[in-house]
């Protein structure tokens, strides 16, 4: 081919190829110096392997080549859960407790460059704690004074993991497990304890209701009573006042010995029903009021005398009683 034909092929210039590369070059360099980092993260800057700056939110610009970003740090509250710890107690008993810290990063340098794994190290330090603050305590102790252990755990973290540039706001026990005899001797005991309260209630609620009973029927009795004290107050009054209007009527009426006589004779069966009434009496004017009632019907007095068994002679004393079957 004549080097004065033209060639089918593009041809490429040399500035052009170069002016590609560095368009390339460029877009590397700017997606390497361009970063985003997300809200409550940091990253720590690192130029030439040394710390440099801590990159906060947002968007942040790095030397391509030369600066390096490390890892992103949570500032954001965390929880972290730690396995069963067996820990003994000061009467020589193990218990398995499950342990959770509550902590936060305040400083993202110091959490990078003061400790290698800062969570590593706050389980770790977390037991050794428990076992400490534990082992000064015995069984029943330690299962009633959580408050004072998570006291005492969250102090000693704090003032640890401070220099870490890590906060430790709270640390809570999950579970406190003792020995298995342990917690048949416990349920066993809880068990008597409840029956015993359940034995205290029930004798409480009888005697309660025993107080109740008395109450009420001492109550009923005073209202009985008062019924009764009422009642016979007006069969007094309604005697008294029966016996008056007799007494009345018989004083307005002006009656005769002869009349009363024959009254008194209606009412000797009724003094003689009763089962107790054994024995009666007859006054002596009783028999002269007889004597002149016999007269009047024309029959002699000494009959009425001698029926009743008493002496026409004797008026100064009391007639014999006679028995009454």
């Amino acid at each position: 081919m004549s080097p004065f034909e033209s060639s089918s092929e593009p041809f490429i210039s040399p500035a052009l190829v170069v002016a590609l590369v560095v368009v390339i070059i460029a877009l590397i360099v700017l997606v390497k110096s361009i970063h985003i980092i997300p809200q409550a993260r940091e990253r720590i800057v690192e130029r030439l392997g040394r710390y440099h700056r801590t990159a906060k939110a947002g968007l942040t610009l790095v030397v391509p080549f030369i600066d390096r970003l490390g890892p992103v740090i949570d500032l954001r509250e965390q929880v972290q859960t730690f396995p069963p710890q067996p820990v003994i107690t000061e009467d020589n008993l193990v218990v398995n407790i499950d342990t959770v810290v509550y902590y936060q990063v305040t400083n993202a340098k110091d959490a990078t460059y003061e400790i290698e794994n800062y969570i590593r190290a706050v389980e770790q330090l977390t037991t050794t704690t428990l076992r400490n603050v534990v082992g000064g305590m015995n069984l029943e102790e330690a299962l009633t004074s959580r408050d004072r252990i998570n006291g005492q755990l969250r102090g000693v973290l704090d003032e640890a993991t401070g220099k870490w540039g890590i906060r430790v706001s709270r640390v809570e026990l999950k579970a406190i497990d003792p020995p298995m005899s342990i917690q048949d001797s416990m349920e066993k005991q809880m068990r008597a304890e409840r029956d015993r309260r359940a034995a205290i209630l029930t004798a409480e609620g009888v005697k309660q209701s025993q107080i109740l009973t008395a109450e009420g029927e001492r109550q009923a009795q005073i209202l009985k009573a008062e019924g009764e004290a009422k009642a016979a107050v007006l069969r007094a009054q309604g005697e008294a006042e029966a016996i008056r209007n007799v007494f009345e009527a018989v004083h307005s009426a002006d009656a005769s010995p002869k009349l009363l006589a024959y009254q008194y004779l209606q009412q000797l069966p009724k003094i003689a029903e009763g089962e107790s009434n054994k024995l009666w009496f007859i006054p002596t004017d009783v028999t002269d009021a007889m004597k002149g009632l016999g007269n009047a019907f024309g029959a002699p007095g000494a009959s009425f005398g001698s029926a009743f068994g008493a002496d026409s002679a004797d008026k100064d004393g009391s007639a014999e009683p006679d028995e009454k079957n």
